[in-house]
């Protein structure tokens, strides 16, 4: 088994060239657990993690409805913002400037062979994170991704999450508000959920910008020792 990660932060980038790497490097890894069983080897397989800033973009899953998207073609353009639909489980999402995005492409045969298992340590790592900023921050039962104050009227999303996996190996993931302009939320029923809100750290915290750079060392911190793995560059 192999547990090293090689970690790539790839800045601020387009959200289909990103998305045509991580199908690049997802198939990579499909292809040599193909080849080893084919040949009936056992050579390790990769795992990567991205790390992204997107510029201002709408996401479909597969199980998604286009109704939950409330922009034309026209007013998408005048936004500045794009939309593709993707192979990701879950509803609609934004992606865009202050989210930090994680994109973690493993083959879970090297950790652990559990879909709900890894989705619960993404959300856990986010959990910790946000405590070390006074944020106390949840799962919702049934709704996958982290969430502030559930179960009252004021129950508000700060990470969303949604992953493909095929044989084992895991691609998309999650996407953390940090200093997130939530007016294009508004634009969207985000993951389907017209009910609830959505937050950004800087909102919870009252300031203008948090340092995202900060942010993503705590998250990969929690990540390391929650999957229990160590990054390579």
């Amino acid at each position: 088994m192999n547990k090293k990660i090689e970690l790539l932060n790839l800045g601020k980038k387009d959200y289909k060239e990103t998305w045509d790497f991580q199908e690049e490097l997802f198939q990579k890894i499909l292809d040599k657990k193909i080849q080893n069983r084919r040949e009936n080897k056992q050579e390790q397989t990769p795992n990567y993690f991205l790390l992204v800033e997107h510029p201002h973009v709408y996401t479909l899953g597969k199980s998604g409805d286009i109704k939950n998207l409330l922009l034309s073609e026209e007013k998408l353009a005048e936004k500045g913002a794009t939309f593709y639909k993707i192979n990701r489980g879950g509803d609609i999402t934004y992606h865009g400037p202050g989210q930090i995005v994680g994109y973690p492409i493993l083959d879970l045969e090297n950790f652990f062979t559990d879909i709900h298992k890894y989705l619960r340590l993404l959300e856990e790592m986010v959990i910790l994170t946000l405590a070390e900023y006074g944020v106390k921050a949840e799962r919702s039962k049934g709704e996958t991704g982290v969430w502030l104050d559930v179960g009252t009227p004021f129950a508000r999303k700060i990470c969303a999450m949604g992953v493909r996996a095929s044989r084992w190996v895991t691609m998309h993931g999650f996407a953390l508000n940090v200093n997130a302009n939530l007016g294009y939320f508004d634009n969207i029923i985000p993951c389907g959920i017209n009910d609830k809100a959505v937050t950004s750290l800087n909102v919870e915290l009252g300031k203008e910008e948090i340092h995202m750079q900060e942010v993503e060392e705590k998250l990969l911190k929690h990540f390391k020792a929650l999957f229990e793995t160590e990054f390579v560059s």
